[in-house]
């Protein structure tokens, strides 16, 4: 599909594609559309959240999102959910809490420093009388953080109740921007309800970035992750419920430096949800991230020593889900949910040139359907809906 095309197919209405599948494009004023987080509501609605604007990094991207109420065959309107001119807000992640408050999470950050970065928490709220409105309070920044941490996993319940928040450091060298090359994985723990936090470091984590926790099992925790070094997909694990974790370690899933997702399934196996890509399939590369801003910033790219070389630029494609039957050391089935070329080499919404399939995020749902929402060309979030019964068209990776 042409940009133009793609643009004229953002209603949000959902259409029928066989085998029980439905999709939509969600709707959206904006020309880039990028980074879909899933929450269910108590009541049975699906939100998507996502960030939209011009281009990733200039500051007008905005938190946007999206409500689909049950037995509607469209997606409510784009709603934005945060506004601050002079910095690029990014990657939302929301929260039931145990009291039964709806929290929201984001970045916030000056142009493509992400080692500058601050996360944003605010109240969500619904609109009693319509339910496709959702607004976001005032809220704080978790000041107590460090900058340079970024969101992009699900908060998690400690079995003491304390709250999860997955965390990837963005760490600078002085003197020198950020690449991606010093980055690590960290838990940002609140012991009070989101009032107060701290910062536990995931050892030997370099590299090893968008932490994405699933259920435990036996005080058993599983957390996956992206890697900078386009190689794998890792995995590292909690024996204590949360409190500490191992060192990332490779999976058999590829991984090519673009965002991850993982659930525990009603049957117990874990989902993971990633482009099955990495940088041994493709010589496709580009300078970093940010390349196209066109900031007036002199200094070098950070030296890697001490850290790891990451790798841009490698195809976001195609969208898979993989399932693994024993605790998520080996990933045997995938289901195909969407192919194409994945060109990242440009960030732009414009042109045509960029065909990623990117940044996917999934939810079970309590009838076993699977939801599941990505980036489409960095234009539109794509949604897609699998019936019940849907791991049974996995098929063999190998």
């Amino acid at each position: 599909m042409t940009p133009a095309e793609i643009a004229t197919a953002m209603t949000g209405r959902l259409h029928p594609v066989g085998d029980g599948r439905s999709e939509a494009l969600l709707p959206s004023p904006m020309i880039q559309n990028h980074a879909a987080f899933l929450h269910l509501l108590p009541d049975g609605a699906l939100v998507c959240a996502w960030f939209g604007g011009t281009l990733e990094g200039k500051s007008d991207i905005s938190i946007h999102a999206s409500v689909l109420v049950p037995g509607a065959d469209s997606w409510g309107p784009a709603l934005r959910l945060s506004d601050d001119p002079a910095h690029s807000e990014q990657n939302p992640v929301i929260f039931a809490a145990p009291d039964g408050g709806q929290w929201l999470f984001h970045t916030s950050q000056p142009s493509g420093n992400q080692d500058e970065c601050r996360i944003r928490m605010a109240p969500l709220t619904r609109d009693p009388q319509d339910p496709l409105q959702l607004s976001a309070g005032m809220g704080r920044y978790l000041d107590e953080l460090p900058r340079g941490c970024f969101v992009r996993g699900r908060v998690t319940l400690r079995p003491d109740g304390a709250w999860l928040l997955p965390i990837f450091r963005c760490v600078s060298r002085p003197g020198q921007k950020w690449n991606g090359s010093h980055d690590t994985a960290a838990v940002a723990v609140s012991t009070d309800g989101g009032a107060s936090w701290r910062l536990d470091d995931v050892p030997d984590s370099i590299g090893s970035v968008h932490m994405s926790p699933v259920e435990g099992r036996e005080g058993i925790i599983p957390a996956f992750y992206r890697r900078r070094q386009a190689d794998a997909v890792h995995v590292s694990l909690s024996r204590d419920g949360g409190t500490s974790w191992s060192a990332p370690q490779p999976t058999n899933l590829p991984n090519n430096n673009s965002s991850i997702a993982a659930i525990r399934m009603a049957d117990d196996r874990i989902a993971v949800i990633c482009n099955v890509s990495s940088a041994a399939s493709s010589t496709d590369r580009r300078a970093s991230l940010y390349d196209e801003l066109g900031e007036d910033d002199a200094r070098p790219d950070a030296d890697p020593t001490g850290g790891c070389v990451p790798v841009w630029g490698v195809p976001r494609a195609p969208v898979a889900v993989c399932l693994s039957e024993d605790g998520g050391h080996t990933f045997p089935l995938r289901l195909v949910i969407e192919d194409g070329p994945g060109t990242c080499t440009s960030n732009d919404s414009t042109d045509g040139r960029n065909k990623e399939l990117s940044y996917p995020w999934l939810l079970e749902a309590p009838d076993g359907s699977l939801h599941i929402a990505y980036t489409y060309h960095r234009r539109a979030i794509k949604y897609v809906r699998l019936p019940p019964g849907w791991a049974q068209s996995a098929r063999s990776m190998t």
